[in-house]
């Protein structure tokens, strides 16, 4: 059979637990149709790109799927009567990744970052980023004003 990576958006409005009732409806289709869902990553709410129906974000979930193209149909057919369902994508492969996906290690490669202290570097957090000299110059003296001689007084 076939191999498919299918991705689809939910409603930043729907609870976890409607992300997870619809996942196991979209799952039901498959199997009900002669296909498996090999591995089901919920990549959690993020933010979007662009609005899409008036909506920041979604709840991304990615389904790893060995099924004929007929459960593919009527799951993105049963997506598209939705409301729920904001985008979906299809996409057939040669062969389904083992592991974590992508979006998962760079989850996991941030929260590592994150609990080492920060992206912060040199310990400095203002964000100043100039780190010598004067940085105002003569601007808070005023304009200069030309002296005639060394001594600044003015000749007769």
């Amino acid at each position: 059979m076939p191999l498919y990576e299918h991705v689809f958006l939910a409603r930043q409005d729907a609870s976890p637990q409607q992300v997870d009732e619809l996942t196991a409806q979209m799952s039901g289709i498959i199997q009900g149709l002669g296909g498996k869902v090999t591995k089901t990553e919920s990549w959690g709410l993020r933010s979007l790109t662009y609005r899409i129906n008036k909506n920041r974000k979604a709840h991304f979930v990615l389904l790893n799927v060995d099924a004929p193209s007929a459960a593919i149909a009527e799951v993105e057919r049963q997506e598209r009567i939705s409301e729920d369902v904001l985008r979906y994508l299809s996409v057939r492969v040669d062969e389904l990744e083992e592991g974590p996906s992508a979006m998962m290690r760079k989850a996991d490669r941030d929260r590592e970052r994150d609990d080492r202290g920060g992206g912060f570097r040199g310990g400095d957090r203002d964000g100043g980023g100039f780190r010598g000299g004067d940085r105002g110059g003569d601007r808070d003296r005023g304009p200069r004003r030309p002296r005639d001689d060394a001594e600044g007084g003015e000749e007769e």
